[in-house]
Formats: structure tokens, C-alpha cells, sequence
């Protein structure tokens, strides 16, 4: 027996989209970061190569969007992170939903040093 989806009215929240050369996750959040709704391309029931594509990120949006409105929500902030073509298809898509976007941001990590560098070998000539 399936349970009703319990509605939370909350107005305002942040849409997260993580966009790998992979996959896209398209997560809808409160203010504090308690997850509301969320979709995927893979979970949409594409496979492969197909999950990476801007038109599997765009449906997963909409997917996202559409469950998030169920409980209240009208405008977001949008975090963008990662670098994979399915991005900007998905803020798009979350715009064209009906959801007021009032904020875009870009928290992809940026390495600021890199990783450390390996340990120098010396070599020494042998004597005979």
C-alpha cells in the first residue's frame, strides 16, 4: 500500500544541481539543507551514455520541480556545482517550471594549490 507524501509548505528553498560528465542530481532543499525533493537522470530511467546529455539533465529538472511545488515551494537560490553539459539545461528547466529563481551561484570546489608534489629521489653512483 503506497503512503501519501505528507505536504511541508515551505515557500522558499535552494535547488542544488551536481553535473558530472556522468550523471546529473538535481536536489530541492529548505533554507537549512533538509532535502524536499530530488531527481536524477539515472533515475528517470535513462542508461549509459544517455544519462550525461543536457535533454536527460533538462527532464530531470522538470521531474524535481514538479515534486518540489507539491510541497510549496515558489522561488529558489540556484547552487550550481560541477562541470558536465547538463547544468545550465537544468537551471533552465527549473526556470521554466513556474519556480521564481532568485539567486544563481557556482560552488564548483577550486583546487587552490593542488596536491603535493611526490618526494625527490637522489640518486647516488655506486663504488666498485
Amino acid at each position: 500500500m503506497a503512503r501519501k507524501i505528507k505536504r511541508k509548505n515551505i515557500t522558499s528553498g535552494i535547488a542544488h544541481i551536481h553535473s558530472t560528465h556522468q550523471n546529473t542530481i538535481v536536489t530541492f532543499s529548505d533554507e537549512q539543507g533538509n532535502v524536499i525533493a530530488w531527481s536524477s537522470s539515472g533515475a528517470i530511467g535513462y542508461k549509459g551514455t544517455k544519462k550525461k546529455t543536457p535533454y536527460a539533465a533538462g527532464l530531470a529538472a522538470a521531474a524535481a520541480s514538479e515534486s518540489a511545488k507539491e510541497h510549496g515551494i515558489k522561488e529558489v537560490k540556484v547552487e550550481i556545482k560541477g562541470l558536465g553539459p547538463g547544468k545550465d539545461a537544468a537551471r533552465k528547466q527549473i526556470e521554466v517550471s513556474g519556480i521564481t529563481v532568485t539567486e544563481v551561484k557556482d560552488v564548483t570546489p577550486i583546487p587552490h594549490n593542488g596536491t603535493r608534489p611526490p618526494r625527490k629521489v637522489i640518486k647516488r653512483e655506486t663504488k666498485r
